[in-house]
């Protein structure tokens, strides 16, 4: 298997020298061949592919260098690209110090918190030392440096001592706050891993039984750290006994027969059995659990349960034979007997806390999906669902606010806009209301009405309520956009980022059943208007269906694999391939953007993309940054009329046969780009509430457009120096459109209807 390297693209002399004595020997010795046949006009394509070639590459500094040398020729366009290759330097310059800045403010933070701990023996000071160590590990390049570092060190040493003290003393939120702090510092280590997932379940414990209690937690913190207190709690929605109602033993056996039987990585009975008894020893030692269970009150009684609770791990240590389906239900049923004997908790209780810890011993994308949880986990993997259509968050304040209307639907058409606050729902008060007790009741039944009460403000600046009367209905969520919103249709888009030289732009938001349709309309119109080549965006896609990634990569890909599945054992299961006379996009340049939130089918369309274009067989560079590392099939099976679990049961790998899915301990992973452009994390964001604000045109109640003052340009992601991999991508394809600066390993024949 082979493994691009990894290399970052920054501004650096000292790493630039050879490379750009490669670089210029390439330019001049293209210029020469050229002359008596017009030497300018050669001088320009030999450049044109130079940065091409070098972005392939990945040599970055010498890409860099070609940019400042942009030749004097009379050819078309070159005034324009060398215009935009001096804003993307200065942009670059611009990053760099910035980063240097963050960087210095970074590490002044992270001193000066723990200067304020020593000073006071605050966990809240090491719980921000720590956030910003965090913060640096993202700012700088060597991140193995800054973890050797004596104070970065020590840090970490301090931090497990208050995490492990925390937990002793029953502070759950200081220590599930440091613990997962500390996960994401050391996360290729997995050092902290367990502790982290063991303080996420507790707290998934404390929402789901005593949400009351979490929420006096979560506000006496808030208090302590000097912030305003929480909304008052809102307890609409919140009883335990409706979401766990339907969990049996059976769910439980079930579920346990499925994972030792079919998950990828051959998990044994033993080990699922085992995560499920450390599961529920942690449900019988939350003790603030005791406002609803009182037994756990009750120190003798929880004894006599986890005194219990070992012997049983004793068993399973000390057994011969592999366990099976048969010790399974023994254990279930000795530990279920011990609880009624010692705590008497709901037995649905005991076995939701032991169903979550034996998956737990699973991979992250393995689970039992509970009751509670199952309708919003088919909305998930739809791509439709019924409702009015919005997309919502919580803000600073706890707010339910409106992020954005989904284009084409009853929210957008009843004038619902980014902003709004959700102070009501039917008349309900949303103060203390948690996103899923919002989404469980703006939701609902195809035709029937919800009133949303929201809060805006008027021209004056003044909050007024008004109500919105909104009839629920089926809503598609669109995956392919553009990059200008042009009309209220949900199709509406310019898609071209340059139009003047035939550069066009589709951004896939995920993989649902209509994407491919949406997607070729798109690239018919762009065609029609004489697309040169084509930008696809698929940055902080999450995935989705595996034959919307293969159609789409078809589209590319005019013959052979597209992916291959495997098991454990590395057999091949399945192969999907390219079908012939579907790539309409054959003979396109192509930039694919992607970056760590590109997952799952994005990795198979990107990854197919670039093992073609690494045969020379299509012309593409994927550019940005390692992708996710989520290449895994789940299946799913029902468990019961009211739960299913999911289950990790093969892996994906590219045609090169390089495996996409990230374990325990790779050091590689993902789809590693063709160019790496870094970001700064503040860009990204910005770039993010861009996209947000552009990608929607506010509606009155009438269905007319509205006037938004505040309503984002995506032409500032440019201007602005917010999104770096775009403009490099775009820079490169102006580049590469340049007369006759095509690269002779590419000899496909431009597909019929597509101008010259």
């Amino acid at each position: 298997m082979q493994h691009r390297k990894m290399t970052r693209w920054r501004s650096t002399v000292a790493l630039g020298a050879a490379a750009l004595m490669t670089a210029g020997v390439a330019i001049a010795g293209a210029a020469e061949a050229g002359e008596g046949r017009g030497g300018e006009p050669r001088l320009s394509e030999a450049w044109a592919q130079s940065v091409w070639t070098l972005a392939r590459d990945n040599r970055g500094a010498a890409l860099e260098q070609a940019l400042r040398d942009v030749p004097e020729a009379p050819v078309a366009g070159m005034d324009e690209i060398r215009l935009q290759s001096s804003r993307l330097l200065d942009r670059y310059a611009q990053r760099d110090a910035r980063q240097a800045e963050q960087v210095a403010e970074a590490r002044a933070a992270m001193a000066d918190h723990l200067t304020r701990w020593r000073e006071e023996g605050s966990n809240l000071a090491i719980g921000e030392a720590l956030r910003s160590a965090v913060e640096l590990s993202l700012l700088v390049e060597e991140k193995d440096h800054l973890l050797r570092e004596p104070q970065v060190q020590e840090l970490i040493r301090i931090a497990e001592r208050a995490a492990r003290d925390a937990e002793s003393s029953g502070d759950w939120l200081v220590a599930s706050e440091l613990f997962y702090r500390l996960h994401v510092l050391l996360e290729e280590q997995r050092t902290y891993h367990d502790d982290s997932m063991r303080q996420s379940k507790r707290l998934a414990m404390l929402r789901l039984y005593v949400p009351e209690r979490f929420w006096e937690l979560r506000n006496a913190r808030r208090l302590a750290e000097d912030q305003s207190p929480l909304p008052p709690y809102n307890a609409v929605g919140d009883s335990y006994r409706d979401k766990i109602a339907g969990v049996d033993r059976g769910v439980i056996s079930r579920a346990l027969q499925r994972a030792a039987d079919g998950h990828v990585e051959g998990a044994t009975m033993a080990s699922l059995l085992e995560g499920g008894l450390n599961a529920v020893e942690t449900f019988a030692t939350t003790a603030d659990l005791a406002a609803a269970f009182p037994r756990l009150g009750d120190q003798r009684a929880v004894k006599q349960f986890t005194d219990g609770l070992t012997r049983e791990r004793a068993k399973i240590a000390g057994s011969p034979m592999r366990l099976g389906v048969s010790e399974s239900n023994n254990l279930l049923n000795n530990v279920l007997e011990l609880n009624r004997r010692t705590l008497g908790i709901p037995e649905e209780a005991i076995l939701h806390a032991f169903g979550n810890g034996a998956m737990g011993q699973l991979d992250e994308f393995s689970a039992i999906i509970w009751p509670d949880e199952l309708a919003r986990f088919q909305r998930s993997i739809d791509g439709a669902f019924i409702g009015v259509g919005i997309q919502i968050q919580m803000d600073e304040l706890f707010n339910i606010k409106v992020v954005t209307p989904i284009e084409g639907t009853p929210a957008q058409r009843a004038g619902i806009r980014a902003g709004d606050l959700i102070k009501k729902v039917n008349g309900e008060v949303t103060a203390g209301f948690t996103l899923d007790q919002a989404v469980d009741l703006i939701t609902g039944p195809a035709g029937t009405r919800v009133v949303l009460t929201i809060e805006r403000e008027d021209a004056n600046g003044v909050p007024r309520e008004i109500e919105v009367p909104i009839v629920r209905d089926r809503i598609e969520l669109r995956t392919v956009k553009g990059w200008r919103k042009d009309g209220v249709a949900e199709d509406d888009w310019d898609w071209f980022i340059d139009s003047s030289r035939g550069i066009g732009y589709i951004r896939l938001t995920q993989f649902t059943e209509n994407t491919t349709r949406d997607f070729d309309h798109a690239v018919v119109e762009m065609k029609a208007d004489g697309l040169r080549g084509l930008i696809l965006d698929l940055r902080y896609n999450p995935g989705g269906r595996l034959d919307q990634a293969v159609n789409i990569a078809n589209r590319f890909i005019d013959d052979g694999p597209i992916v291959t599945v495997h098991d454990a054992a590395d057999r091949r299961l399945n192969s999907e391939r390219a079908r012939r006379g579907r790539a309409t996009l054959q003979g396109i340049p192509v930039i694919v953007l992607v970056n760590e939130n590109s997952a799952s089918a994005s990795e198979i369309v990107s990854g197919a993309i670039q093992d073609y274009a690494t045969q020379g067989r299509i012309d593409a560079i994927v550019l940005g940054d390692r992708t996710f590392g989520k290449g895994s099939v789940q299946n799913v099976w029902p468990l019961g009329p009211v739960s299913a679990m999911k289950l990790t049961t093969q892996y994906y790998k590219l045609p090169l046969g390089r495996l996409i899915h990230r374990r325990p301990g790779d050091v590689t992973w993902g789809v590693e780009p063709d160019l790496i452009v870094k970001m700064l994390p503040s860009q990204m964001l910005e770039s993010l509430e861009i996209r947000l604000s552009a990608d929607v045109l506010p509606m009155d109640e009438h269905g007319n457009i509205v006037e938004d003052a505040n309503r984002r340009d995506p032409s500032e992601l440019l201007d602005d120096g917010h999104d770096l991999q775009l403009h490099t991508a775009l820079v490169l394809l102006q580049a590469r459109g340049l007369p006759n600066s095509r690269d002779t390993r590419h000899t496909m024949q431009r597909p019929a209807g597509v101008p010259n």
